[in-house]
C-alpha cells in the first residue's frame, strides 16, 4: 500500500521523486522502489522525519510496537502523521510517537491501480489545511470519504476494506461455475471479470439503486430468475451479512 501512494502522488503530480523519502526494513525492496520511481531511500527511520511535512507509516500491525519507540519525540508540532496502520487507533498511534497531529486510514487494494476508496479520520490537532493535504494525497488514490468519528473506520475495514477479497471470491465462484457447464478457463474468467466490473461502473454512471438495475435485467420465469432463485435458496444475503459482521468484531478486537 505505502507503494501505491507513492505511485499515485507521482502520477497526479503532488511533489517531486526527490521530495520523497522511504525506508524500508528490506533493503532489496527499497532500491527496487528507488530505481522505480527515481525517490529517496534511507536505511534509518528517524532520518526520514526531519524537514517532512507528511510522515506515513505504512507497516504490519505487528511491527509497530517495536517502530513506535524508534519514532518517539522525533516529531514537531506542524508535522501530520497519516497511518495506514490495519486495527490501530488513533490513540495508540499518537502515544507511541508522542505526537497529536494524526490521520488514520483505511486505504484498500485497487488503490494500487488508482480505484481505491479510502476512510479517514483525522485526530483534533490536524488543521483544516493538513486535512487538505490528506485529501490530495488519498484521491491519488481513488476515492476517499472523511468520518468524523474513529469508529467508522472499523466499519469501513469490513466493508471497503476486505471487501475485495468477497468479490474476488464471487468473481473464483463465477469462473468455476462457467467452467462446470462446459466454457474454457479463459473465456470464462473474461466473461466474469467484465461482467463484475461492468456491473459495478454500471451502478455508479446510472446512479440507480442495486435492486432496481437488479430488476431491470430480471424478466419473471427468464434465466436470471431462475439463478437469483439459487443464490436466496442458499442464503447469499446472510452469508454476506455474517461476513461482514465478522470482519467488523475482528477489526474492533485488533483496536483494542
Amino acid at each position: 500500500m505505502g507503494e501505491a501512494m507513492i505511485r499515485g502522488i507521482l502520477t497526479k503530480e503532488l511533489t517531486t521523486p526527490q521530495d520523497i523519502i522511504v525506508n524500508d526494513i528490506n533493503a532489496a525492496r527499497l532500491g527496487s522502489l528507488k530505481a522505480e520511481y527515481g525517490i529517496r531511500i534511507t536505511d534509518d527511520y528517524g532520518s526520514a522525519i526531519p524537514g517532512s511535512d507528511v510522515v506515513v507509516i505504512a507497516v504490519k500491525p505487528q511491527n509497530l510496537a517495536g517502530l513506535m519507540p524508534e519514532l518517539k519525540g522525533r516529531f514537531i508540532h506542524d508535522q501530520l502523521v497519516i497511518s495506514i496502520i490495519a486495527g490501530t487507533s488513533i490513540s495508540t498511534i499518537s502515544a507511541g510517537l508522542g505526537h497529536r497531529s494524526v490521520i488514520r486510514v483505511m486505504p484498500n487494494t485497487p488503490a494500487q491501480i488508482g480505484q481505491g476508496m479510502s476512510v479517514w479520520t483525522a485526530s483534533e490537532e490536524v488543521s483544516q489545511q493538513q486535512q487538505g493535504i490528506a485529501r490530495s494525497i488519498l484521491g491519488a488514490l481513488g476515492k476517499e470519504i472523511y468520518v468524523p468519528e474513529e469508529k467508522y473506520i472499523d466499519m469501513a475495514t469490513a466493508v471497503s476494506g476486505s471487501g475485495p477479497a468477497y468479490i474476488f471470491l464471487v468473481i473464483e465462484a463465477l469462473v468455476d461455475a462457467a467452467v462446470n457447464i462446459g466454457l474454457h478457463h479463459e473465456m470464462a474468467e473474461e466473461l466474469a471479470l467484465q461482467t463484475v466490473l461492468g456491473a459495478a461502473c454500471l451502478a455508479r454512471e446510472t446512479g440507480k439503486q442495486p435492486k432496481d438495475l437488479r430488476d431491470m435485467v430480471t424478466s419473471p420465469g427468464g434465466t436470471t430468475a431462475a439463478g437469483l432463485a439459487k443464490l436466496e435458496d442458499g442464503g447469499l444475503r446472510d452469508l454476506f451479512m455474517h461476513a461482514v459482521i465478522a470482519a467488523h468484531e475482528r477489526a474492533r478486537e485488533l483496536g483494542r
